[in-house]
């Protein structure tokens, strides 16, 4: 799994790859928490989080807010992130955790919001390939 920053106009985009769903999720995660910071220390404890939606991109919207809601909630920055989608019928769910690093212990630009402009999540040929532009 992969992910890279692009500029996008006053905002940035987090474009990702990843051989399957659960992979690609985390790696957009992972690109939400570079959006914020250079380099992340190796502090704080994981936690869990369950997000549950009616698709796919829907639920990676929600999951990436649910994110920045556990960032302003916990204090923490959201890293090293794991997710396992599953779906069931019509509603699609995201089991994932993410290492909680204090943000007293990072200085950190502000993502406001995540964005469903231009938001991609398609599979390819290799897997799976997500663009999520984020509000800065």
């Amino acid at each position: 799994m992969t992910f890279h920053l692009r500029e996008h106009t006053a905002d940035v985009a987090v474009e990702a790859t990843g051989s399957d769903l659960d992979s690609v999720f985390a790696a957009v995660a992972d690109g939400l928490a570079s959006a914020h910071v250079e380099s992340v220390p190796d502090t704080g404890d994981r936690f869990s989080l369950s997000v549950t939606a009616e698709g796919r991109e829907a639920l990676l919207f929600d999951y990436l807010d649910q994110l920045i809601y556990e960032r302003d909630v916990r204090g923490v920055l959201p890293v090293d992130n794991d997710a396992t989608v599953t779906r069931d019928g019509d509603e699609w769910t995201c089991e994932a955790s993410a290492r909680g690093v204090p943000l007293a212990a990072i200085s950190a630009r502000e993502v406001k919001a995540v964005t469903y402009s231009e938001m991609d999540l398609s599979e390819t040929e290799t897997g799976w390939h997500a663009y999520v532009v984020l509000d800065m």
